[in-house]
């Protein structure tokens, strides 16, 4: 009958990520070349300008991208991984 608003909220967060991890686990696989990728820390500028050549992305809407997420490290990973770095 009584329920607790914030438990339930997390518990909906929790989903959320567990759900966007198994997508992203699910495209991983999906990569021939994914045994081929090695995760570094790239330096952010390069990177941006890396994704903006090869995907045709304007860098400001990258670069707000990346800015405005919670979740830089997945934006990070998910650019090098369409990169093939």
């Amino acid at each position: 009958m009584f329920c607790v608003p914030k438990a339930a909220l997390l518990h909906g967060k929790s989903v959320g990520f567990a759900l966007q991890k198994s997508r992203f686990r699910n495209a991983k696989a999906q990569l021939s070349v994914f045994n081929r990728i090695i995760f570094t820390k790239l330096n952010r500028k390069s990177l941006i300008v890396s994704v903006e050549e090869r995907l045709k992305i304007p860098a400001r809407f990258l670069l707000e991208l990346i800015s405005y997420t919670e979740h830089r490290l997945f934006l990070i990973t998910f650019f090098e991984i369409i990169l093939n770095v």
